[in-house]
Order: structure tokens, then C-alpha cells, then sequence
């Protein structure tokens, strides 16, 4: 890694200046805002600049001659110069502030709808915890650098401009001498920003790492809990705090080594007005106010350079922000619309894999020339160990990815083709791992109709056999459920999921899992209303379970990323009996996964027949 302390190439400084062009481009909808802001820091400058003449003038003309009424106007002219000033900056400040927050706005909009269009191979990659410090702590320092601080360097670069017009025609010689450490101001300013970038991307990684395992942790926090993990979390969690500590520090000795090497500079142009100035005011060659008027220049000067360091330090961390940002919103989608993408239109469900083949990252293979033709309303279980490529077989259908080599087709229609959006509306789903949000009961069922009536959120609950467990909740449909549905076990979350994808009353259904949470009653439930759905629906379903194996008209057993077996329902035999008979493997899991639930949906009914 470069040394934070070495000085910038060219060639790595112009990707930071254009960086900060393209940020500073979020101001062009707000240009009226940014323009009456400018107007008006020019018109403060203006004000600014005639500070010390008017003191020069009230020296010379009031308190050397004795005319108080000179004094009087002055000192007048003073007190308006100072309201007028304080309305300005007032305006000046809001309507900056105005800009800049919609900047913000406008970023964090953008990002969120960026992270919504990526694909799931972006998401696998990434890490929330950094998503989350980019949408947040990165777009507020984009804030801060379209708003107050290039604001500051304009202020800085027209008042020095004005300040050395000014005093060069009080005295031209004086103001050269003065001006001579300008130069050094500036330098010394703009190579503490261009040494600053480096380590606040550092920082900025850091404050990534930091926030992933915070955001980690939080989730986590049943499983550290559960398995005794707390002082280990907090070691790890120290240690990350413990490493953007000393970066902090670090960046606070180089702040704290160039205010003081600033404020020296300016001493030295202050101590220049105080020993040739006054050398000019005894040989009468510059008068008293005059002097004091270049003492309140350089007093001037001082404060906007020394604040220059400051702001330039806060334009670095603002560019290697915009870095980050940019990544997101530059990243590219793996699945999108093709050019010309139409419409799907109604489908009736026909589903054909054609020679699939599909490697994560395209370096992990996990399916092989998939060859599948499902007919509209069958019911597809899909059935292997795992890692077999089940769960990828299904995310193929509503192009979660698209496959590294062959084509998926709906309807005839090669799903490329068509719009994502108009594919996934007529696809139910139930995912293995069960997402609720922080939300209503109600709205996590109608997330998918987010306009359905509450009659029709009610039966598709009761559909899913999970009205009568809602009833039973504190504010019923609209009690809330916490973080991912903390509140509700895995069978009552996996209910209103089934729920939520019987309301979208999708055309294709993909359950993966669907039952797995749930005791045998609520399993029996459940089946009860998923066989009802699956009716005139093509449905695939990741099968754990005999009782779906059973009911299915095709049955896929993958292996490896292969489908090594099939088997297909006839008048004559269940697809399970067909497997039976020509698959070894099939026999194998049976026994092993499928047999042993069989045996215990059979205990609850024995039990109560003892019992009678």
C-alpha cells in the first residue's frame, strides 16, 4: 500500500478531480439555489472588502483629526455593513444547504434504486454493512463538499483576489511583501488535501469493516447468544474499532500539524505589516489608517486559508467517497432488460430448460446441460442432497441469474427477451429462508398486491392456513412483526410467506422448502391449501418431504448439477414408484430422508388411537 504521507502523481490526482466534477454535476437541477448562493457570496466578499477602508477611514478622518462626526458615520456605516452582511450569509447558507441536502436526497435515491435493479451475483458479493456506509456516511460527505465547502475555496480564492487588489492600491510595495506568503498558504493547504485522500480512504474501508460486523453482530445476535460467543464478538469488534482509532488519529496529527503551519505562515505576513508598515507610517509614507486597515486585511486572509486547510482535507475524503458511490451506481446488473425487451403478456405456465448449464461468479459450476420441458398446471419436485443444484434450478425460472450457457424458455418465449418485471409479476414464491419485514402482518401478505383488499388478504391467509394463528396476535393483521419476522415462529413466518405468494396468484409457483418449519398438523394444513394453488399452476417444488414427492406429476433427481433420474405420475404408477424402480439413489434418500418422515406422520395418528 502507498504511503499516505507521499505526495500524489498527476496522473492519480486527475481521477479525483473528475470524481469531484461528476459530484458537483447532482447540483444541475438546483442551479437557481447554487447561482442566488454565489451571487450572494460575492456581494459578502464585496461588503468584506470594505470593512477595513471604512476603519482606515474613521482613523484618519475621525480619531487623528478629532471629528466625531466622522467617527459617528463610520462607525454607522459599520453596524449596516454588519446587518447586511449577517442577511447574506443567512441566505447564502440556507439556500446552499437547500442544494446540497437535495444532492443527498437525490444520491441516496439513486444508490437504493441501483442496489434494487443489481442482480443477486452482486449481492452475493457484497457486504451490507459497507452498502449501508456508502448510502449513508459517503453521501453525507457529498453533501458537505456541494454544499459549505466548495463554497469555502470560492470564498477563499475571490477574497484573496479582492484582499491583494486592495491593498495594492493602498500601497503596493507593502502588499507584495504581504502577498509573498500567500504562495506558501496555498501550498501548504493544497498538498495537506492531496496527502489526506489516501488515508481517508483507508479510514473510510475501515469504517466498512467496522460497520459489517456491527450490522453482523445485531443479526447474529441469537446465534452469538446461543453458542456463547459475546466476548469473542466483542474481541473481534475491538480490534476493528481498535485499527479506524489509530487511522483516526493518524488523520488528526496531519489536521493538527498543518493548522498550526498555516497559522505560522499568516504570522509571518502579520509581524511584515507590523515592521515595514510601521517603518512607512514614521517616515510618513503610509498613514495610521492605513495601516490598520492592512492589519485587518491580513486578519482577513488569515481566517479563510486557515480554514482553506481544513475544507481541502474534507474535499479529499469527499472524492474518495464519490469513489465509492460510483462504484454502485456504475456496477453493472448481470440481468437486465435486453435492448427491445417486450412484455411477456399472460402466460399459461409451459417452462423448458434447453441445455442449461449455470456457474456462480462463472467459476462455480453447479448445473450441467439441464434438459427440462414442463407442461403448463404440472407439479415439478425437485429432489437431491445437498448441493446438488436444486435451489439454482429455481432461481433460473423468475431470472434471479441467467445461465452461463444454454437458454430457459416461457411459453416459447426465451426469458432474455422479455422484461424482468412482466416475468416475475406472474411468478409466486416461497424462498427456503423465510423474508419478513418490520412491517404489519398485512403488509408483508400483500407486499407482492400492495392494493389487494383486505378481504383478499384474509383468504389468502386462511388459504395458508394462518388466519387463525393471526386472530390469536395482539393487533391481529395489523400487529408488527419485527426485524425479519423475529416475533412469529419459523412455521407461522413460513405461513404468511405462502400467504404473500398465494395473493400474487401467480401463473408459475416456486416453493422451496415450503414446509419444512412446520409441525405435521400444520404440515397437513398447509399441503391442503398447496394443492389447491398448484391446481391449473405450474409449480416447482424443492421436496423434502414424501407427501410431495406423492402429489407431483414429474419428480427431477439432480446430482452433481445433473439430472441422473426422473420420474413421471401415470394412470398406471406415481412417479415415486417409477423412481423406486429405476433409480438407486432415488432408493438411497428415500430410505434415508424420505422413509423416516413417512414413519413419523404416521406416529401423531397412532398415538391417538392408543389413546381411544
Amino acid at each position: 500500500m502507498r504511503d499516505a504521507r507521499m505526495p500524489r502523481k498527476k496522473e492519480d490526482v486527475q481521477p479525483a478531480l473528475k470524481t469531484l466534477w461528476r459530484c458537483m454535476s447532482y447540483l444541475r437541477p438546483y442551479w437557481k439555489y447554487v447561482a442566488g448562493s454565489y451571487i450572494l457570496l460575492m456581494l459578502t466578499n464585496g461588503i468584506t472588502l470594505a470593512v477595513p477602508l471604512t476603519i482606515q477611514y474613521i482613523v484618519d478622518s475621525g480619531i487623528r483629526t478629532g471629528d466625531l462626526s466622522a467617527i459617528g458615520r463610520g462607525s454607522a456605516l459599520l453596524l449596516l455593513i454588519a446587518l447586511i452582511k449577517g442577511l447574506f450569509t443567512f441566505l447564502n447558507g440556507r439556500w446552499t444547504e437547500v442544494a446540497s441536502q437535495n444532492v443527498a436526497y437525490d444520491l441516496r435515491n439513486a444508490i437504493h434504486d441501483k442496489l434494487q435493479s443489481l442482480s443477486f451475483s452482486y449481492h452475493d458479493r457484497a457486504e451490507t454493512g459497507q452498502l449501508l456506509t456508502r448510502a449513508i456516511s459517503d453521501v453525507d460527505r457529498i453533501r458537505f463538499l456541494t454544499g459549505r465547502a466548495v463554497l469555502r475555496v470560492v470564498e477563499t480564492i475571490t477574497l484573496v483576489a479582492g484582499i491583494a487588489v486592495s491593498m495594492s492600491l493602498i500601497n503596493l510595495k507593502l502588499a507584495a511583501l504581504i502577498l509573498l506568503t500567500v504562495p506558501f498558504l496555498v501550498y501548504t493547504a493544497i498538498n495537506f488535501g492531496v496527502r489526506f485522500r489516501p488515508l481517508s480512504r483507508v479510514i473510510q474501508k475501515q469504517v466498512d469493516t467496522v460497520t459489517t460486523q456491527l450490522d453482523q453482530n445485531l443479526r447474529g445476535a441469537r446465534i452469538v447468544k446461543g453458542f456463547a460467543q459475546e466476548q469473542n464478538e466483542i474481541a473481534r469488534f475491538d480490534n476493528a474499532n481498535d485499527a479506524l482509532l489509530k487511522l483516526n488519529l493518524r488523520a488528526a496529527r496531519m489536521q493538527t500539524t498543518n493548522l498550526p503551519l498555516l497559522q505560522f505562515i499568516a504570522s509571518v505576513g502579520s509581524i511584515i505589516v507590523l515592521l515595514y508598515g510601521g517603518y512607512l507610517v514614521i517616515n510618513n509614507q503610509l498613514t495610521l489608517g492605513q495601516l490598520v486597515a492592512f492589519t485587518t486585511y491580513v486578519g482577513q486572509l488569515l481566517l479563510p486559508i486557515r480554514r482553506l486547510g481544513m475544507v481541502l482535507g474534507a474535499i479529499a475524503q469527499a472524492a474518495a467517497s464519490g469513489d465509492r458511490i460510483f462504484e454502485i451506481l456504475d456496477a453493472q446488473s448481470d440481468v437486465r432488460d435486453s435492448v427491445g425487451a417486450q412484455p411477456i403478456g399472460p402466460i399459461q405456465g409451459r417452462v423448458q430448460f434447453e441445455h442449461v448449464s449455470f456457474a456462480y461468479f462463472g467459476r462455480h459450476q453447479v448445473l450441467n446441460d439441464i434438459v427440462l420441458d414442463v407442461q403448463p398446471g404440472q407439479i415439478v419436485a425437485l429432489l437431491g442432497t445437498t448441493g446438488s443444484g436444486k435451489s439454482s434450478v429455481t432461481s433460473l425460472i423468475p431470472r434471479f441469474y441467467d445461465p452461463t450457457a444454454g437458454k430457459v424458455l416461457i411459453d416459447g418465449h426465451d426469458i432474455r427477451e422479455v422484461t424482468v418485471n412482466s416475468l416475475r409479476e406472474q411468478i409466486g414464491i416461497v424462498l427456503q429462508d423465510t423474508t419478513l419485514f418490520a412491517s404489519t402482518v398485512r403488509a408483508n401478505i400483500a407486499f407482492g398486491r400492495p392494493a389487494a383488499s383486505d378481504e383478499e388478504v384474509v383468504a389468502a391467509a386462511k388459504a395458508a392456513s394462518a388466519h387463525e394463528f393471526i386472530m390469536q396476535l395482539p393487533q391481529q393483521y395489523v400487529t408488527r412483526v419485527g426485524e425479519r419476522g423475529v416475533t412469529l415462529s419459523g412455521g407461522q413466518k413460513q405461513r404468511i410467506a405462502i400467504a404473500r405468494a398465494i395473493l400474487m396468484n401467480p401463473r408459475i409457483l416456486i416453493l422451496d422448502d415450503a414446509t419444512s418449519s412446520v409441525d405435521t398438523e400444520t404440515e397437513a394444513l398447509i399441503q391442503s391449501a398447496l394443492h389447491k394453488l398448484m391446481k391449473g399452476r405450474t409449480s416447482f417444488v424443492i421436496a423434502q418431504r414424501l407427501s410431495t414427492v406423492r402429489q407431483a406429476d414429474l419428480v427431477i433427481l439432480l446430482n452433481k448439477g445433473q439430472i441422473v433420474a426422473s420420474g413421471r405420475h401415470t394412470a398406471q404408477h406415481t412417479a415415486h414408484d417409477e423412481l423406486m424402480r429405476t433409480s438407486g439413489l432415488y432408493a438411497e434418500i428415500y430410505q434415508k430422508q424420505l422413509r423416516p418422515q413417512e414413519q413419523m406422520s404416521v406416529l401423531p395418528s397412532l398415538v391417538a388411537e392408543v389413546a381411544r
